[in-house]
């Protein structure tokens, strides 16, 4: 007898067959159906693979070769798994401006557009979620992309970094599990834009090299309240190259103008329901209201003779170098100040690319970035219809550029020469090469010299996970210690596995610091682990006090947003008054009201209000003030949206300031004074300290009372 795949009639009607017989020859029908349990790992053509956790290099510390085809097959996959939507980053804002340099760095880089004080070039910027898809929500817990394109006059730079320095990785070959892990689990596409369920954690808890990153998400980086106040890194170590064809590696950052801050837990729950375009809507329209938005671009520089003078690999992108050992040199200042026309044709076409460089800048053999280079370009192919998107307007150089690349799809450039080839005489040699050269020459590689077998593994200089984790929990102050371990205890709370919960206390937070792993546990009802899984090593420095937000808070209330609460009676004077004020000190007011309509003062003017109570609610702002004006407080004290949007305010650690007869509503909603919380008869008598504690951005010292207040 022959062996005959059965079809699906012959299955149909074999109703007296038992289950495991019907599955086992539906199995046979539809061999495309899989089950792994307990095969071996390929590749897609059945190869078996040794090694899935290392690229192939040259040397342990040496740059990644083409010839992988391993790395090429699942990067490949993985870049054209989602269409036509991102597959990270998906859901992003963006906007143009204007990037000045502060002098001549040519002493650093060949760079021309650092290579004169006030030097000007066009950027554009996206900012992005990393999990959700484009109908995710903006202020979800995750990583922000930010990723800027300079429009030089020697070709387009990318600047493809995050809002964190470090990554959840080391090695290129481990994103597509990353990111795998990370996505909303398979079976029924859940959760979205949140990192809170059990593959993601299932994977950072087998992966000790996630450690760091897993900790910078899980602190109030991960929740940021505004892209103007967000940190900017390159992630990297890159090379910066100068006219003597001499290298250094550099760290790029990008240092918020106005301070960096955060939102706080439940305002992040809140807005997400209530406004989940938070973020880009506060982007546009404060670009449109000439509120722009400022970094200054900075670098980290180290010497070649220094490369291996730290207690970790410059090219691990899991690792900082703190600020305290090599400081931030500030080269010059970016200004967003135009939105896009059109968001398909700008911010979702935009096509950013960590290999788009320009001569003065180079790479490094960082195993992540290699990998990086190789799957930008792949993935854009797909995404943007093949190999002709640097034709696409929003990706075009400003400067010209020729070459001998011809047709494919969606082909712009009408191409005049009858030669596609170089060299030719055909054309005179025309495009021909540019000899490298002091400024406007060709593009050379920096010629690092490499040796060593061909490998895959891991080196020893990238092995140590935890230190710099720990110098992380270190730096943070209380407040921020809490909001971590907050963190950790939800997101671990919607594991379902319990075995993966202790894993990730056991193997991972008990090695970050005790006292962490302690808390967690307690929180979720484990054991707590009494000592480290693997040996200790301290950081150094044992802190650092650049990575702690409450650090980088600009002093200024600048670009701050504030409600003026408003009924029927209030005191148009000190409406009037106060919005004088915080315009002199460039924060924003909008008045509002019961209900959308216009509200009169206690002297018969009529205000316009900016929204209604329960349209635009304190999530939306950093500070609220109350004027006074008997029949508007009585009125608020009558109305219980107004007295929940004092409440949550005061929940949130907002400052709250009250005039006259408003401070009767603190009374009936037995409010505790704090430094934040400022009564008094006239704006002069409170302003002054209003501005104060709003520079400070939160009032932390407010929080243990405020848990009290129902959410």
């Amino acid at each position: 007898m022959t062996d005959k795949t059965p079809t699906q009639s012959e299955l149909a009607g074999t109703d007296t067959v038992d289950r495991a017989n019907h599955n086992a020859k539906l199995d046979q029908l539809e061999r495309f159906r899989a089950d792994a349990t307990g095969e071996a790992l390929t590749t897609n053509q059945g190869v078996k693979i040794a090694d899935n956790q290392n690229t192939l290099k040259a040397g342990g510390r040496g740059p990644s070769l083409l010839e992988d085809f391993i790395m090429r097959e699942k990067i490949t996959h993985f870049d054209h798994e989602r269409i036509p939507e991102r597959i990270v980053h998906a859901r992003g804002a963006a906007a143009h401006g204007v990037f000045v340099s502060y002098g001549d760095h040519s002493w650093l880089t060949k760079a021309a557009f650092l290579a004169a004080e006030d030097k000007e070039t066009p950027v554009f910027v996206r900012f992005s979620t990393v999990q959700g898809s484009r109908g995710s929500a903006d202020t979800v817990r995750d990583v922000r992309g930010f990723a800027t394109k300079f429009y030089t006059d020697e070709g387009n730079f990318d600047l493809v970094g995050n809002n964190m320095p470090v990554f959840f990785i080391q090695d290129a070959i481990k994103f597509p599990d990353f990111v795998h892990a990370v996505k909303p689990e398979p079976h029924n596409e859940i959760p979205q834009g949140q990192s809170a369920h059990d593959t993601f954690w299932d994977f950072v808890s087998l992966t000790p090299e996630s450690a760091h990153m897993v900790l910078w998400v899980m602190s109030d980086r991960g929740i940021p309240r505004s892209y103007r106040a967000m940190e900017g890194f390159g992630v990297h170590t890159f090379r910066m190259v100068n006219v003597e064809g001499v290298s250094r590696f550099v760290k790029f950052h990008w240092k918020p103008v106005a301070g960096a801050f955060s939102l706080v837990w439940d305002e992040t729950l809140k807005l997400a329901g209530k406004d989940p375009d938070f973020n880009r809507r506060d982007l546009w329209e404060s670009i449109e209201m000439g509120d722009y938005f400022e970094w200054e671009l900075g670098v980290q520089v180290v010497e070649e003779a220094d490369e291996h003078s730290f207690d970790f690999d410059l090219l691990d992108p899991t690792k900082i170098i703190p600020e305290e050992l090599v400081p931030v040199r500030k080269l010059g200042r970016m200004t967003l100040n135009r939105n896009p026309d059109n968001f398909f044709a700008e911010t979702e076409q935009a096509a950013f690319h960590t290999g788009h460089i320009v001569p003065g800048i180079d790479f490094s053999n960082d195993p992540l970035l290699q990998g990086r280079l190789f799957s930008y370009t792949d993935t854009q192919l797909l995404r943007l219809g093949g190999p002709n998107f640097h034709e696409i307007p929003i990706n075009r150089p400003v400067c010209p550029f020729h070459n001998n690349q011809r047709d494919a799809f969606h082909r712009q450039t009408i191409h005049k020469g009858r030669a596609s080839y170089e060299p030719n005489s055909i054309d005179a040699g025309w495009p021909k090469e540019t000899p490298p050269a002091a400024s406007g020459g060709g593009f050379e590689s920096y010629p690092e010299r490499v040796e060593g077998h061909k490998i895959r593994n891991r080196s020893e200089s990238f092995g140590d996970h935890f230190s710099q984790a720990t110098l992380f929990w270190n730096s943070m102050s209380e407040p921020e210690k809490e909001h971590i371990i907050g963190a950790y205890t939800f997101e671990l709370g919607k594991v379902e596995r319990i075995f993966i919960r202790e894993r990730q206390v056991n193997e991972i937070l008990a090695n970050i610091d005790l006292e962490l792993a302690r808390r967690v546990a307690e929180n979720l009802g484990l054991p707590a682990p009494t000592k480290p899984s693997v040996p200790k090593k301290e950081p150094t420095p044992p802190s650092s006090p650049a990575l702690s937000l409450m650090n980088h808070l600009s002093g200024n209330i600048k670009s701050r947003k504030v409600a003026i609460l408003v009924a029927d009676g209030v005191d148009g004077a000190a409406v009037d008054a106060f919005k004088a004020e915080l315009a002199k000190q460039g924060a924003l007011a909008k008045l509002i009201g019961p209900s959308p309509a216009p509200v009169t003062t206690a002297d018969g003017k009529q205000l316009v209000t900016d929204a209604a109570m329960d349209g635009m609610p304190s999530i939306a702002f950093d500070a609220v003030f109350v004027p006074g004006g008997a029949a508007s407080v009585e009125a608020m004290s009558k109305n219980g949206v107004a007295k929940h949007y004092l409440l949550e305010a005061y929940k949130h650690l907002k400052p709250i300031a009250v005039l006259g007869e408003a401070r009767q509503l603190l009374a009936a909603l037995a409010l505790q004074p704090d430094a934040g919380l400022l009564e008094g008869d006239d704006v002069a008598g409170v302003f002054g300290n209003f501005v104060q504690a709003l520079g400070q951005h939160r009032i932390w010292a407010r929080e243990a009372m405020a848990e009290s207040i129902p959410a």
